[in-house]
């Protein structure tokens, strides 16, 4: 009876045809590959500690009197936000660990969406018919950098507290609606009492449920266009080569989660982050130094540190300094990562589909740019220490701010050249590496391959 029930349920719905076609998919090999499930995974784990910090966690400015176990702030005035964050950390059992495991965790997510990014970059896998998937992944990195920043500021200490007056800053300086624009986040001027809790519902609701949807969605297309694979024996436009969905892809993927979950948990257990009870409580008349923000943030911190003085009055209305670092360089940023796709295939005419991938050598100009812009974000992340540096060689603030202002404007274009130089030196050599290459290579990569036919 149950297997007539069972047919005729699968004959209306052809379960079993969709289960084993399912099944059988193929997943390619490579290990870039699994930077994908990487984030997957790290979201997981966020959303299982974030559940258990939602328990304890009181998103309130109200003043109180801590009396906790954390000897050097007992009978101290904090907000009801930071006291909870201290009971968490030394009086709730396992609460530490879990903070410290979801602190490293959201770091581990958009470090996973960003190496990810990177692949697809270099490796063309955005091309048609791919541009919607890289226009997900990149609204996930927005996203998952906004939630990092709402999380990071949840605590009400003073280093989040500092950060939390830049963002405020930064909205202030929009021409026209940035007054506007900032109360209506802040509800109010800075420091608000509405903004912990606004930022609660962004960051435990509204923006990991927008996470989700893109993620899902980004699957959901993968899943529909096939994977993407480097070229190789057997490899066409028109098959995947690699290991089917069960068993094999399905075991490796398992294992991959429970190793991610140890490390993070490793990380949480061993490795001490964002301890709060050093930085003391928020109060609007200080500021931490020195201050650095998670490192998904730290390019904007470091633009705001050595962007030079400069504010320009147009048609009656000034521009604020920190628009053009704060606002202006983020929306260039994520715009020309939004419209890549569509300015590749505009220059190169290039609208074909395609399955393979791109060896990073062969397009030296696309590796090129790419390497440009990561040398100058990783510029930006190390002038968000300007301080510390400055302490730790011995030198002027100013000094190394001015080097840093140097730097990202001689760095990343002699870095572009490096690298097209050496793709082109690839190609003409035929080398599988560099270690391989000969040196003859590089003198004779700067010729176009017509000169080099006539000089023969």
């Amino acid at each position: 009876m149950d297997s007539r029930a069972g047919r005729w349920v699968d004959d209306r719905l052809g379960a079993s045809e969709f289960a084993d076609s399912a099944l059988n998919k193929v997943f390619p090999d490579h290990w870039t590959f699994m930077l994908g499930e990487i984030a997957l995974y790290s979201f997981v784990v966020l959303v299982l500690t974030g559940i258990f910090l939602t328990f304890f966690y009181q998103a309130s400015s109200t003043p109180t009197t801590y009396l906790g176990s954390y000897e050097p702030l007992r009978g101290a005035q904090v907000s009801t936000a930071y006291g909870s964050v201290l009971d968490i950390s030394f009086d709730v059992r396992a609460g530490l660990v879990m903070r410290q495991i979801h602190h490293w965790a959201a770091i581990v997510f958009t470090g996973a969406i960003v190496a990810h990014l990177c692949r697809v970059f270099f490796t063309g896998a955005f091309r048609r018919p791919r541009e919607i998937n890289w226009v997900l992944g990149v609204t996930l990195l927005i996203l998952a950098i906004f939630n990092g920043f709402a999380g990071y500021s949840l605590p009400d200490d003073l280093l989040s507290g500092t950060g939390l007056r830049i963002a405020y800053t930064i909205a202030l300086s929009v021409p026209l609606i940035g007054t506007w624009l900032a109360f209506l986040l802040f509800g109010g001027e800075f420091p608000s009492n509405q903004i912990l809790g606004r930022l609660l519902i962004l960051h435990v609701l509204l923006v990991p449920v927008a996470i989700a949807v893109v993620m899902s969605v980004h699957v959901a297309l993968i899943w529909h266009q096939k994977h993407t694979q480097f070229p190789g024996k057997g490899k066409t436009e028109d098959n995947v080569v690699g290991s089917r969905l069960w068993p094999t892809y399905a075991t490796k993927s398992t294992g991959l989660f429970f190793l991610i979950a140890a490390v993070l948990s490793m990380l949480g257990g061993l490795v001490q982050i964002n301890p709060v009870w050093l930085y003391g409580p928020f109060r609007a008349s200080t500021v931490s130094s020195p201050a650095q923000p998670d490192w998904y943030l730290g390019w904007i911190e470091g633009a705001l540190r050595i962007f030079p003085p400069w504010e320009i009055r147009l048609f009656g209305h000034e521009i604020p300094n920190p628009f053009f670092p704060g606002v202006l360089l983020p929306t260039i940023t994520f715009g020309l990562l939004y419209a890549w796709p569509f300015l590749e295939a505009k220059v190169t005419k290039d609208r074909s589909t395609h399955h393979l991938l791109d060896r990073p050598r062969d397009r030296p100009v696309r590796t090129a740019l790419g390497v440009a812009t990561l040398t100058l974000y990783a510029l930006l992340l190390g002038a968000a220490s300007n301080d510390l540096l400055a302490h730790w060689l011995g030198v002027s603030i100013r000094d190394v701010t001015i080097a840093f202002q140097v730097l990202v404007l001689v760095v990343p274009p002699a870095m572009a050249y490096v690298t097209y130089r050496l793709c082109r030196s690839l190609a003409v050599s035929g080398a599988d590496r560099l270690t391989t290459m000969p040196a003859a290579a590089l003198r004779t990569s700067g010729r176009t391959p017509q000169r080099r036919r006539d000089r023969a």
